[in-house]
């Protein structure tokens, strides 16, 4: 692991590191903030999962979550969203919703895109393991979370893995990417036309199909852009209704699909995930 810089902030250390990944056969960039802490303590950990075009930069530069994951003790660790780099399938078009910046946090099947693209692999097993060596985690003790692409992949992660993860929460995530554009065409270009294979990676079909944890926490701005057409959060609200899973859907007046949106809410979510992580 190299590390590319480090900064102090409220008593704790924001860094940013590479390493060569064995999952996507690239190197991968992605930052860590550690809170300040005792010599020889081990802290949880909120897995941060960004959306379409993004790296781990943007919520490290307008994230705004230092001050309350130092308050609350929470190391934060957000990945890129995608394997990239010289030789890396990318969408032939350019378009920015498929290929390199929009891994969709799944292991793709489809040629040629399965050699490098197996960002589920990457965030489930690889990072977990460079992470938990490497900075003081505790790793019976981890929450995830995400925005937009990034919230679908903490929803599907959290719901596969609910053993693992004691806290999953998202920012207008896409819910259920089967019914929607966005998702279509990505697992449609990464998995192939087998439905029943999309259906591990849709929130609201893991949960059809009998996932089930005991709460979510979701907030979603009424002027999203995406909202209608990519988001659909009332499907998610009917299926975790239908299962008997505790969601809170915070519909927020006003606010957009920006990190404008997730920075005003992000305290909230390290705060309602700190208090499951200490539990």
């Amino acid at each position: 692991m190299e590390t590319l810089s480090t900064s102090r902030a409220y008593g704790g250390t924001q860094g940013v590191y590479r390493h060569a990944s064995e999952a996507t056969g690239t190197d991968m960039i992605f930052s860590v903030f550690v809170p300040p802490h005792e010599k020889g303590q081990t802290l949880p950990v909120l897995w941060y999962l960004s959306g379409l075009t993004c790296t781990h930069a943007n919520v490290t530069d307008k994230g705004e979550y230092r001050r309350s994951c130092a308050e609350a003790g929470i190391v934060f660790v957000a990945p890129d969203t995608s394997p990239r780099g010289e030789g890396v399938p990318d969408d032939p078009a350019g378009a920015y919703d498929f290929g390199q910046g929009a891994g969709f946090y799944l292991d793709a099947t489809e040629a040629p895109f399965a050699t490098n693209y197996r960002m589920w692999r990457y965030v489930t097993e690889e990072l977990p393991m460079s992470v938990g060596a490497a900075f003081p985690v505790d790793m019976a003790r981890q929450g995830i979370t995400g925005h937009s692409m990034g919230g679908h992949g903490a929803l599907t992660i959290g719901l596969t893995l609910p053993d693992r993860f004691r806290s999953i929460s998202a920012f207008a995530p896409i819910v259920a990417p089967s019914q929607v554009p966005w998702g279509q065409k990505a697992l449609g270009g990464y998995l192939g036309e087998d439905r029943a294979a999309w259906r591990r990676h849709d929130a609201v079909a893991l949960i059809e199909d009998g996932a089930r944890v005991a709460e979510l926490l979701v907030d979603q701005g009424d002027a999203d852009q995406f909202l209608a057409e990519q988001l659909r959060p009332e499907l998610l609200q009917d299926a975790c209704a239908e299962a008997a899973i505790d969601l809170t859907l915070r519909i927020q007046p006003g606010y957009d699909h920006s990190y404008h949106f997730i920075s005003t809410f992000m305290a909230d979510h390290v705060r309602w995930h700190a208090e499951r992580l200490r539990r």
